[in-house]
């Protein structure tokens, strides 16, 4: 059995082929496993605790894994010994989830492209065919991650108490969340994982994509991405497509491409979740 994994910060994706390339198992969410913000009992827990795994542990030959926080060698090691831990005969990969973006949207192995991931966190590198360039270190959500979930979660927030959102709006986002400020400071310093929890508000913008407040929101959030971003790239968008993986991408189509056009780039693919494409690119490896 061989496992492929796609994780964010907020969920999982697991899907398991055979050697000739046949899923095995419905395909399994759990929560994300970033290994630079979870620890490793954490991290243990959450994979031991994936039940329709358990009786096929075993069996497990091959693990290929992407995800957030594995960009850098100390979290990378952590989360491999974990999976080493759990799937004792296989063959274990880690790789960041940057990778994951590129070959579920190039659409050869040697094609050359940006990619872009706007999820729960973002990011953007360049692939030239063999591999990925990056000229910006992630700093993590705090600092960066801009037209990322958790980006767009916190200035939802910050709209909504600084009274610089619609007021229609402002009533229908008090309806759809705990706003009380005692429980958001709660879920930012006292719980883990608060990058995925700012990014469960971004789904109130997309859900009201149509007002103008949101739709400058998106948009506003794409052009600092970009400018910090993508044009790191500059010379390179001027030849190569820009792909985009992750669900605020995909949900904020649209506005990519209006955005894309005042910068002057062109968009390539854009996927929701990268799971589907590195499940063909790993079969056609087999």
């Amino acid at each position: 059995m061989i496992l492929i994994v796609d994780s964010g910060s907020t969920k999982c994706d697991w899907i398991s082929v055979d050697n000739n390339g046949r899923q095995l198992l419905e395909k399994i969410r759990s929560k994300g496993l970033n290994p630079a913000i979870l620890k490793t009992k954490k991290l243990n827990k959450i994979i031991k605790g994936i039940k329709e795994l358990k009786p096929h542990r075993d069996e497990v030959t091959h693990v290929f894994f992407y995800g957030a926080g594995c960009g850098t060698e100390k979290p990378r090691l952590l989360l491999k010994g974990v999976l080493e831990s759990v799937f004792v005969n296989a063959v274990v990969e880690v790789n960041e989830d940057t990778l994951a973006a590129v070959r579920a949207t190039i659409n050869s192995d040697n094609e050359a492209a940006v990619v872009c991931i706007l999820g729960t966190g973002s990011n953007c590198s360049y692939f030239d065919g063999e591999q990925l360039h990056q000229r910006v270190d992630s700093l993590g959500y705090t600092i960066m991650d801009d037209a990322s979930g958790n980006y767009y979660g916190k200035q939802l927030i910050r709209d909504y108490y600084f009274n610089q959102m619609p007021e229609v709006l402002k009533v229908s986002f008090a309806g759809k969340y705990n706003l009380e400020a005692d429980y958001i400071k709660y879920n930012l310093y006292k719980q883990p994982n608060p990058n995925a929890y700012l990014a469960t508000f971004a789904e109130f913008m997309i859900l009201n994509k149509d007002s103008e407040y949101a739709k400058n929101l998106i948009k506003k959030g794409l052009r600092v991405f970009i400018t910090n971003m993508v044009m790191q790239f500059k010379e390179e968008i001027k030849t190569y497509p820009v792909h985009f993986a992750g669900s605020i991408a995909f949900f904020s189509e649209s506005e990519i491409h209006e955005v894309a056009e005042e910068f002057g780039f062109k968009v390539g693919n854009i996927v929701r979740r990268p799971i589907e494409g590195l499940v063909k690119y790993h079969t056609l490896k087999l």
